[in-house]
């Protein structure tokens, strides 16, 4: 059995509601086929495959015919895995995760570590990214009044 975390929800993760834009469908009809899931994510086909082949995704259900069953689980945990690529998590990092997850809630100290080395990085670019947008705005701010006088 395949053990996925719910991923906590805030209100400033994806909007007043604290929700990803809604599943293509209803809860309680989550099976989606893996071109439905590429569409809502804007994720290709081949990627969503390759998460799954090097166990960034949990085991995905297969349908009678042998089809990849996606279910509203599944897409809470790529919207969660989009959120650790735009930390600049790398992809190592991202399926050390995947599979302290599945081991269980007596890895929490060690995904807790894991989550608090990425938030200093992130915070770190941040800073580096304030500075630079510093620069930015003195360079334009400059260029501004050159042209005014």
């Amino acid at each position: 059995m395949t053990v996925i975390e719910s991923i906590p929800q805030s209100p400033a993760t994806t909007g007043c509601e604290g929700r990803p834009p809604g599943h293509p469908r209803p809860h309680g009809q989550d099976r989606y086929t893996i071109s439905e899931v590429a569409a809502w994510t804007g994720l290709s086909a081949h990627t969503l495959r390759w998460y799954e082949r090097i166990g960034l995704m949990p085991h995905i259900d297969r349908s009678h015919t042998g089809q990849r069953r996606f279910t509203n689980r599944d897409l809470d945990w790529l919207v969660f895995v989009g959120k650790l690529r735009l930390t600049g998590m790398p992809v190592a990092g991202m399926v050390r995760y995947a599979e302290l997850v599945r081991q269980g809630d007596h890895t929490f100290d060690e995904r807790r570590a894991l989550l608090e080395a990425t938030r200093r990085d992130v915070l770190s670019r941040v800073a580096e990214l304030t500075d630079a947008l510093a620069v930015l705005d003195y360079k334009i701010n400059m260029y501004a009044d050159a042209e005014t006088t």
